[in-house]
Formats: structure tokens, C-alpha cells, sequence
């Protein structure tokens, strides 16, 4: 009778081996590291992209201006777990979109990822993409747009433009299947937005005064430091893990911003012939931008070009392009994000480094890769300039877009929020 229970032991044992085997444990240090990462990307927006806006605007409007950016955090926070994460990542519809009601509030998603941290961090993580994704559209706007019409903007377009285009490159959709390279959102997220952010402003119209007058230049700096910090979560959390590749991206958005900000700074020494704080901030911003697609694809060296590049074409869109063509985005999200961004996004596909991410560019013998890279652009600015005109005037007909001539002259502080930001 021993015997046989030994027996029957060594096969109950054997039997379960497999399953312990085979059973997944969670990575602590993956773990840990993805959720510092969502909180950086937080951070980004709220307070980050609030007072780097606030700054820039106008002292009658700017806390209409953080306001914009808090509030776009919140509601997309809520359409991004209702809907938006299926959408980006549930089941592949036709190579355009994930099944919408596969994921509804984040139910079903459980396990592990495959970098051993929860599957629903997954949901946390790219909450925070979508958020500031939202939030960057609203510098075009700043100053003239009614506060109502912002709140149903951030609705439909966190769920209708967002979540699909996140689809295409990270869900499993087109863009991905023919390998288009887009580490942390050089198309998804900066080149959607500035050309959201465009159309927009174009739809809405120029404000009385379209000159620029910062309120307060050191919240601009301010800002401009804290999305620097943020970005770290934003581009090495995008490695997934606390790997090499994390590394890689964290030291290449150093160098690459480093570069974008001092070719900044010189290109407006020389041509309006003082070096500004606002312009060196604008620098910062624009380096991250240009660095996002690239940042676990390429090398330090590519980093380098990629943010000088991309310095010195953001502050001729700024100071040139939007003069001659007379476009009012208010705070140049266009300039810096939708123009860094698509220098960001083709310079990827130049740049790339087969030993850093796997995936090789033109100068390591894959000339393809450019043209990839090119489509991913092109598709963006189509679905995103289309699909957001049609949003905006959607919140035409249903509160209209601009406040009163009066109300802009006197401020949005007051006229929709009955504040000002500074009782002197």
C-alpha cells in the first residue's frame, strides 16, 4: 500500500510538473518600471503641458489654458478604458482598428505581458499617451475657443482619431504589418496632434491679436523641464522592460533634446539676433518630439542629427512658415510637434541601427525602410487632418466653437471661469 501511494505521488507530481513549470511569475523590476513610467507620463501633462501652455498664453487666458489640459487628462482618461484601449488593442478588425467592445473598462485584460509585469498596466501606460496626445491639440486653440466646445472635441477625438491611428503601429494594424518604425509615438501621437492641432485652428479661425506674448516665461521653462524629466517614462518606458533598449532610448533622448536645443538657440541668435528663453524651451521640445519614433531604433550618433534636424526645421516652421502662410497656431503645436514629428518619423527610417532595435534604416542597407516610413506620415496627417475637421464641426453645430469678440478682448479666465491667475 506505501508503495502504491508513492506511486501515485511520483505521478500526481509528474503530472503537475508541466503546469509549474510553464506557470509565468510576475517581474518586479519590470514591473516597477512601468509604473514609474506611466507616472512620469502623467506628470508630463499634468502639471508639465499645463504650465508650459500656461506660460505661453496670454495673462487673461491662461488658466483657461491649463484648464484645457487638465480637463482633456480626465475625460480621455475615461474614454480610453471604455473604449479606446479596445479600439487600439483589442482584436484586429480588417488591419484598421481592434474590436471596441473587447476590453470595455479594461474587463478581461489579466495575466501577464510578456515582460512579466500585470497585462492591465498595459491599460495604465497607454492611458497616458492618449491623454497628452488629447491635451497637445489644445495650444493650437488657446484664446478664442469656448470651453464647451474643448469638452466635446476631447470626447470624440480621443475615441474616433486616437485610439485607430495607436492601432495601425502598436495594435497589430497596416502600418505595423509592413514594418513601419515608430518607437514612442513620432506618428501616433506628435504628428497627429500637430496636424489636429492645425486643421483646427484652421477651422476656428485667427484670434484679434495672433502675436505672442508669454505671461510668464519662467512657468514656460518651468514646463518645458518637467516634460524633459516626463519624456524619460514616455521613451524608455516604450522598451517595455529595464533593459538595454530602455537605456538606449533614455541616453538618446538626452542627446538628441541637447542637440535640437542649442541648434534652436543658434539658429534664432542669428537670425533675430538674441538668444531667447522662450525659443531655448521651444528647442527642448522640440528634440523630445523628433526623438520619440527613434529613441530604441537608433544610435547616439543618430540621435545627434535627428535632434539638430529637427531643431533648426521646428524654428523655421515657427518663425517663417506660419508668417508667410499666416496660419494662427497659437502655440506652434503644429511647428514643433506636427513638423519635429514628421522629421522625427522619416529620419527613423534613415537612422535606424540593426544593433540597437533590431530594425535597420537607410544608412545600414535598408533604403525601404524610408519610404515605410514616408506612408506611416502620410496616412497619419490624411485620417487625422480629415477626421478632426469633421469633429470640429460637429462641435460647431452642437455649441459653436469660438467665444464673443467681447469675451476674447476681456479674456477666457473670466468669461468662462470666472478667475483670473493673478489678483494683483
Amino acid at each position: 500500500m506505501r508503495g502504491l501511494n508513492l506511486a501515485t505521488l511520483i505521478g500526481l507530481l509528474a503530472l503537475a510538473l508541466p503546469a509549474f513549470a510553464g506557470e509565468q511569475k510576475i517581474d518586479t523590476g519590470n514591473t516597477a518600471w512601468m509604473l514609474i513610467s506611466s507616472a512620469l507620463v502623467v506628470f508630463m501633462t499634468v502639471p508639465g503641458l499645463a504650465l508650459f501652455y500656461g506660460g505661453l498664453d496670454r495673462s487673461k487666458s491662461v488658466l483657461n489654458t491649463i484648464a484645457m489640459s487638465f480637463v482633456a487628462f480626465a475625460i480621455v482618461t475615461i474614454t480610453w478604458v471604455a473604449v479606446g484601449y479596445s479600439i487600439a488593442y483589442g482584436d484586429d478588425l480588417g488591419k484598421f482598428m481592434g474590436n471596441p467592445f473587447q476590453y470595455v473598462f479594461a474587463k478581461g485584460v489579466s495575466g501577464l505581458s510578456d515582460s512579466g509585469y500585470p497585462a492591465l498596466l498595459d491599460v495604465m501606460f497607454q492611458l497616458t499617451f492618449a491623454t497628452i496626445t488629447t491635451a497637445l491639440v489644445s495650444g493650437s486653440l488657446v484664446g478664442r475657443m469656448k470651453f464647451s466646445a474643448w469638452i466635446i472635441f476631447c470626447i470624440l477625438w480621443s475615441i474616433i482619431v486616437y485610439p485607430p491611428i495607436a492601432h495601425w503601429v502598436w495594435g497589430g494594424g497596416f502600418l505595423s504589418e509592413h514594418g513601419a518604425l515608430d518607437f514612442a509615438g513620432g506618428t501616433v501621437v506628435h504628428i497627429n496632434a500637430g496636424i489636429a492641432g492645425l486643421v483646427a485652428a484652421l477651422i476656428l479661425g485667427k484670434r484679434k491679436d495672433t502675436s505672442l506674448m508669454p505671461n510668464n516665461v519662467p512657468l514656460v521653462a518651468l514646463g518645458a523641464g518637467i516634460l524633459w524629466f516626463g519624456w524619460f517614462g514616455f521613451n524608455a518606458g516604450s522598451a517595455l522592460a529595464a533593459d538595454t533598449v530602455a537605456v538606449y532610448a533614455m541616453l538618446n533622448t538626452t542627446v538628441a533634446t541637447s542637440a535640437a536645443l542649442l541648434a534652436w538657440m543658434f539658429v534664432e541668435w542669428m537670425d533675430a539676433g538674441k538668444p531667447t528663453v522662450v525659443g531655448i524651451s521651444s528647442g527642448i521640445i522640440a528634440g523630445l518630439v523628433a526623438i520619440t519614433p527613434a529613441a530604441g531604433f537608433v544610435n547616439p550618433v543618430g540621435a545627434l542629427f535627428i535632434g539638430a534636424i529637427a531643431g533648426v526645421l521646428a524654428y523655421l516652421a515657427v518663425a517663417k512658415l506660419k508668417a508667410s502662410l499666416g496660419y494662427d497656431d497659437a502655440l506652434d503645436v503644429f511647428g514643433i510637434h506636427g513638423i519635429a514629428g514628421i522629421v522625427g518619423a522619416i529620419l527613423t527610417g534613415v537612422f535606424a541601427d540593426p544593433e540597437v532595435g533590431g530594425s535597420a534604416g537607410l544608412l545600414y542597407g535598408n533604403p525601404g525602410q524610408v519610404l515605410i516610413q514616408v506612408v506611416g506620415v502620410i496616412a497619419t496627417i490624411v485620417y487625422s487632418g480629415v477626421l478632426t475637421a469633421i469633429i470640429v464641426l460637429i462641435a460647431k453645430a452642437l455649441t459653436g466653437l469660438r467665444v464673443s469678440e467681447e469675451e476674447e478682448t476681456e479674456g477666457l479666465d473670466s468669461t468662462q471661469h470666472a478667475e483670473k491667475a493673478y489678483n494683483l
